[in-house]
């Protein structure tokens, strides 16, 4: 069946397709690609000249592939040994020239980016990083090992995320920021040393979140980042907010953070500072 859907296909005569491949018909593949094999690709997805898929790789229906994008490669974590670990694409995405984006780990583990994501030219996705949806990442940024991307979250170009780091639901990086720690959720963070600025309002008012909603954000930024309180006692203060989903997102996504970093502090550093936070909780 595999090798009938390959015929059907529109694929360049100068590019190589492993015979186990599984393309859908309408699958175009441009000049000099590469598809390994246990390599399987939906509808209506395109892969540019000089592209490099390999397997175990699953990629969905509608994504644009460009030139030379790398994809599925072995992880580059010291600890890989080999073994069956994957990559996983959903639908529409936009995966621009030259970005990379590798293999996990562990045997049975998975490099996974959702839908209607875009990442720009240069971008470098490592072993085991999670990319929910919706989500923009500019040219030349490099998300280290087990990065986790919540949606809707725009990340600027020319940076470096550490590895484990937890990036929140429309949350904005500015670019050149390096980012060492936990971004939260609907703010923007930048800056050497990345600290949190302000609400990403403009974000909320584009995802059509209620201008009562975004107020009620902005309260809540205020008491976390302006009200001189440790941090624990300012999120307990919210516990009197209206219950919107997005401030117990926030809550959850802080006291996560700042549980991981007393737990394992190896692998979690807590939650990106305010100015106020800073002197309050390190």
């Amino acid at each position: 069946m595999a090798g009938v859907a390959m015929l059907m296909t529109r694929i360049h005569p100068t590019a190589v397709v492993h015979p186990s491949a599984e393309l859908d018909p309408t699958v175009q593949i441009g000049p000099y690609a590469i598809i390994g094999e246990n390599v399987t690709i939906g509808a209506g997805t395109t892969v540019g000249a000089h592209a490099i898929i390999e397997g175990p790789t699953i990629i969905g229906v509608g994504n644009q592939i460009f030139p030379g994008a790398a994809i599925g490669l072995d992880s580059q974590d010291l600890k890989y040994k080999g073994g069956e670990t994957w990559v996983k694409i959903g639908n529409y995405n936009r995966i621009r020239e030259y970005v990379t984006i590798n293999r996990a780990t562990g045997i049975g583990e998975a490099t996974t980016i959702g839908n209607h994501n875009l990442l720009m030219a240069y971008v470098h996705v490592a072993h085991n990083c999670t990319i929910e949806d919706n989500v923009k990442i500019a040219n030349a940024t490099s998300l280290a090992g087990d990065v986790y991307v919540e949606s809707e979250a725009v990340i600027s170009g020319v940076l470096g995320i550490h590895q484990f780091v937890r990036v929140g639901r429309l949350s904005m990086i500015g670019g050149m920021t390096r980012i060492q720690r936990d971004v939260p959720p609907f703010t923007i963070v930048e800056g050497t040393p990345a600290r949190v600025r302000v609400i990403n309002e403009i974000g909320l008012e584009r995802a059509s979140f209620a201008p009562a909603e975004i107020a009620i954000l902005k309260k809540a930024f205020r008491t976390l980042y302006h009200s001189h309180k440790p941090i624990g006692q300012a999120l307990d203060d919210l516990d009197l907010f209206p219950s919107y989903e997005s401030i117990q997102h926030l809550q959850r996504f802080l006291k996560l953070s700042i549980e991981g970093k007393k737990n394992d502090p190896d692998k979690n550093r807590g939650p990106i500072p305010g100015k106020s936070i800073e002197r309050k909780s390190e």
